[in-house]
């Protein structure tokens, strides 16, 4: 800072009286306006720029590695290691600091109890295979907010969202209905939720099976049973609700829809697909079974012989 100083005040006063009064070395202060700057030093500023660009697209949630799987895409060459030491010394780091524990509301006396299919396998090969389901509350100045939402296992992408006062059936059957039509699936999904009085309700399970699905829940009060639902209504309140002071009810369904489907289902990276976000996922596996159903069409097609004496003379 003091070299800095006397730099900037060279033309006004001899830098023998700034060295004295400033009791630092002339030959220091020399050394320090004469130094080139390495390429490690360059390449660090343009790093860092980069990580503050990917940090505030991301809204402030992306600790090192998902900032490091974005340099990756973006082609660049550098270390794990390398971002999170850069993000220590400028303090850029991620805004998820809350914990939050799941509450669940299980009916006890219910006698509609469907067997727990699922039994804890969240790894899913295909989409629409297995839709799980589940309901979570949001604090405004008006009362509760309640949020049901459908969740594909295989690209962890939501499909189905409704919110509204209460937390009863007809808020599940609306996420639902808006599941199936976004989705237009094949009957024999799996549909996993918990023993809640709405997933008990007849309406649901009469509603489920009119449409195909195969009902299973979660053993009471294991919300492990339900790992990838609770997962996201944490990623959910960690990252956006609780840094939110919603006025209106009205104002905290159109943050929650706009983090999900702008955000959540379109750009977060998630971990668990190789740092993609659940619609790129999607997309880059339909190109894959293209380009291998391609293939395979091509290997299938016999070859054409073309005989000398069948074609015509002009």
């Amino acid at each position: 800072m003091i070299f800095n100083f006397m730099k900037n005040h060279a033309d006004i006063y001899p830098v023998e009286n700034m060295a004295k009064i400033l009791e630092v070395s002339r030959s220091g202060y020399y050394k320090y306006i004469n130094h080139k700057e390495t390429f490690t030093s360059r390449r660090n500023k343009e790093l860092t720029q980069k990580i503050k660009e990917i940090s505030k697209e991301s809204r402030y949630i992306y600790g090192s590695p998902r900032i490091h799987a974005v340099l990756k895409k973006q082609e660049e060459q550098c270390s794990l290691k390398r971002v999170a030491k850069l993000m220590k010394i400028h303090g850029i780091q991620s805004k998820i600091r809350k914990k939050w524990k799941a509450s669940k509301n299980i009916h006890k006396n219910a006698t509609s109890i469907a067997p727990n299919l699922l039994k804890q396998n969240f790894k899913v090969d295909e989409a629409n295979t297995v839709w799980v389901m589940d309901i979570t509350y949001v604090a405004t100045q008006e009362g509760w907010l309640y949020v049901s939402t459908v969740l594909d296992l295989y690209s962890r992408k939501i499909v189905g969202l409704s919110m509204g006062n209460n937390s009863d059936t007809h808020l599940v059957l609306q996420s639902l209905s808006q599941a199936i039509t976004h989705r237009n699936p094949s009957k024999n999904i799996i549909l996993h939720s918990d023993q809640g009085t709405q997933y008990t309700s007849d309406a649901y399970q009469r509603y489920a099976l009119m449409h195909g699905f195969r009902l299973s829940m979660s053993a009471k009060g294991n919300c492990y049973d339900n790992a990838a639902m609770e997962t996201f209504f944490h990623t959910l309140k960690v990252e956006h609700v609780f840094f939110c002071k919603y006025l209106t009810k009205e104002e905290a369904k159109l943050s929650i829809f706009e983090y999900v489907e702008i955000f959540y289902n379109r750009q977060r990276l998630h971990s668990s697909l190789n740092y993609m976000s659940p619609v790129e996922f999607e997309l880059s596996h339909q190109r894959i079974a293209l380009q291998n159903s391609t293939s395979r069409v091509k290997l299938a097609l016999p070859a054409i012989e073309v005989k000398e004496n069948l074609i015509p003379r002009i």
